[in-house]
């Protein structure tokens, strides 16, 4: 049984899937900077932005520290967290396991300024089915919470009483004056156990409420995390001070549209709810629906957006490219921190001869297939099979289109042109080969060392959609993590 993770987004009010892509123009711009690292940090009111790409980091403890100075919170908000057990009903023989809760508190009083985005999973969790009701009725929030290892889906028992139980602890630990109904809850990992309702209530999140602070959401990215093997936080300072900071958790089930995929976007600034929804709609649609792991839809994924209304906003467009700037950054965090993610592929798509959306299926079903997952694995250029899937995907769903204008590149080397392919000799072997290696990451690193890509270009010639989407290879590691996910 895995955990909730991956799905395709749907916008919560009218349950209808989102789907959109990558900001190729603003990614490649931030990997122009990349060998600059003083381009891409930038200090402001005495916390540290991030760019789409991050520099490259030699160790675990300057990544996180880089990530704790990043985290500096917007006005308004605190948050805590903490570690307790639980022995599962459906499993007791594993003994008791570990199990942490994230509180997040608005500290100025309840908003009505959020939005969310949700799986469209057909079996949702049933945080999911809470957030949705507290969403469609309008309800404010004074406060989210947040569970890992368990996520509450289809349990044998009544998984929203249990849900409510936790968030009426919430609501009763911080004295909030609009009670349960003002907190928004979240989880994920295994599905269909039962949540340890009892355990969280009485145990976890009381502890949680006492270690609230103020200064970082770092605590918050790594409390998240699952079989994460890192945290990932971006920010950013607009002009007039006002901060977007955004955490988020998952490695795999990732295949949109969001991908095991929780999400949380906190701002200061002053916003209309109707506003902050289509923002944040438009910002999953370019980011989190444009990426996969293992193809595989989540059954929790929740973004959140929330907005404490401290400061006034001098610019609509400048918060939307902040919001933009920090999903697009963690959802190519999310995609290099799959499970066992060795490679992270980046296929930009140009001159798609349909829609955006259908680019997208493309691209996913590129980075989906097994076999070139493997290729990408073994630093192998077996470039046919590249072209083999995308030839697969044409000929099911655009049998009509022509292909013969297309062309492949692989580390910016033309690899397939005019229906043939372009390879000729061991140093264009060596080559490709090469810049796959380059981009290799370790297995099992806890941090990012590097932000490279494995970059695959595909152009279909004349005019048509773009888009970019991210996917990873498939090693060893994934199946081993996969095969003793729960224990």
């Amino acid at each position: 049984m895995k955990f909730a993770r991956n799905v395709a987004l749907v916008l919560a009010v009218a349950a209808s899937s989102c789907v959109g892509a990558f900001s190729t123009s603003r990614i490649n711009n931030a990997m122009k900077a990349s060998s600059n690292t003083a381009t891409m940090l930038r200090e402001t009111n005495g916390g540290l932005d991030t760019d789409v790409i991050l520099p490259s980091f030699s160790t675990k403890d300057e990544y996180v520290s880089f990530l704790k100075k990043a985290g500096s919170l917007p006005d308004g908000f605190a948050l805590g967290t903490a570690k307790g057990t639980f022995v599962s009903v459906e499993a007791p023989a594993m003994g008791p396991l570990p199990i942490k809760a994230t509180v997040i508190h608005l500290t100025e009083g309840p908003t009505d300024s959020w939005a969310a985005v949700f799986t469209s999973n057909r079996f949702p969790g049933c945080p999911v089915k809470v957030g949705k009701d507290r969403l469609a009725k309008g309800h404010p929030l004074q406060a989210l919470v947040i569970n890992n290892k368990v996520s509450n889906v289809c349990p044998g028992g009544d998984g929203i009483a249990a849900a409510e139980s936790v968030c009426s602890a919430v609501a009763e630990g911080l004295n909030l004056p609009g009670g349960a109904n003002t907190v928004l809850p979240s989880s994920t990992g295994v599905i269909g156990w039962r949540l340890p309702a009892k355990e969280l209530a009485e145990d976890v999140v009381p502890k949680a409420i006492e270690a609230i602070q103020a200064d970082s959401a770092f605590a918050a990215a790594e409390a998240i995390m699952t079989t994460d093997r890192y945290p990932k936080l971006r920010s950013k300072t607009l002009s007039n001070g006002v901060r977007v900071v955004g955490v988020a958790k998952g490695a795999g089930m990732i295949e949109p549209n969001m991908a095991t995929m929780l999400g949380y976007i906190m701002t200061d600034a002053t916003i209309e709810k109707s506003k902050l929804q289509a923002m944040l709609s438009a910002a999953c649609n370019s980011s989190f629906n444009s990426m996969s792991i293992d193809g595989d839809e989540s059954t929790s994924d929740t973004v959140v957006a929330i907005a404490s209304g401290l400061k006034p906003l001098s610019s609509e467009d400048e918060l939307r490219a902040a919001l933009f700037d920090v999903c697009e950054g963690l959802a190519s965090d999310i995609v290099r921190n799959g499970e066992g993610t060795g490679h992270v592929m980046r296929v930009k798509i140009s001159n798609f001869p349909g829609s955006e959306y259908d680019a997208r299926r493309m691209g996913r079903h590129l980075v989906n297939s097994p076999l070139v997952k493997c290729a990408i694995s073994g630093n192998d250029p077996n470039t046919g099979r590249i072209a083999g899937a995308i030839g697969s995907f044409m000929g099911k769903f655009f049998p009509k289109e022509s292909v013969d204008e297309m062309s492949l590149t692989l580390g910016g080397r033309t690899i397939f042109n005019n229906g043939k392919f372009v390879l000729e000799g061991q140093e264009v072997e060596e080559e490709l080969s090469n810049h796959m290696a380059d981009a290799q990451l370790g297995e099992h690193d806890d941090f990012p060392q590097h932000q490279r890509f494995v970059e695959i270009g595909v152009d279909f010639g004349g005019e048509g959609s773009d888009v970019t989407v991210l996917g990873s290879d498939l090693t060893k590691e994934y199946v081993e993590v996969n095969a003793d996910y729960r224990s």
